[in-house]
């Protein structure tokens, strides 16, 4: 079983295309495990698939994308879908972090960091992983400090993706330091 393959499935179906695998995805995020693996047994290349290989993949991310409730599963960020998947939101971390490429830093200076495509903005908990998803458009990104405690008691909302990853609606630039 190539399951770098099967994770990079389920991100897309999961996050990105739902209604392409005839997925209903609830409010929360959630999709019924067993839906999941019959719509991905209509292609031939998934027709051996179980669900312990769906369980060894949710487990054995390294980037701790999915998460599996009882017969449900759902990605825990990353989401491009059009409906909001809702998240309760948490006290951050003191400081987070935000690689990106720069040619973007004038406009992060004057907008803040804004969700574009997702539907939150993704932010590290250390910045040597900042920095790693910063190298997806940059061989050289810049690394940006988020006063994310300074952030939430003015009343930004951050939500908790896994250990490494922290979710914000958008962050005032006033709340940003480049590295």
């Amino acid at each position: 079983m190539d399951y770098i393959r099967l994770s990079k499935a389920m991100s897309y179906a999961l996050r990105h295309a739902p209604w392409e695998y005839e997925l209903e995805i609830d409010e929360h995020g959630w999709v019924n495990i067993e839906h999941l693996l019959y719509s991905f047994h209509e292609e031939k290349k998934w027709s051996e698939l179980e669900i312990k290989d769906i369980i060894y993949v949710v487990e054995n991310c390294d980037k701790k994308r999915f998460e599996v409730d009882d017969k449900r599963i759902r990605a825990l960020y990353g989401h491009s879908v059009p409906q909001k998947i809702i998240k309760e939101p948490m006290q951050p971390p003191e400081i987070l972090y935000h690689g990106t490429a720069k040619r973007f830093l004038s406009m992060i200076k004057e907008k803040g960091l804004i969700p574009k495509g997702r539907q939150y903005v993704h932010l590290a908990v250390d910045s040597d992983m900042a920095l790693q998803v910063g190298k997806r458009r940059d061989d050289h990104p810049a690394l940006l400090i988020i006063n994310s405690r300074d952030a939430w008691n003015e009343g930004i909302k951050f939500y908790k993706g896994n250990e490494k990853v922290w979710l914000a609606d958008f962050i005032d630039s006033q709340y940003i330091e480049i590295g």
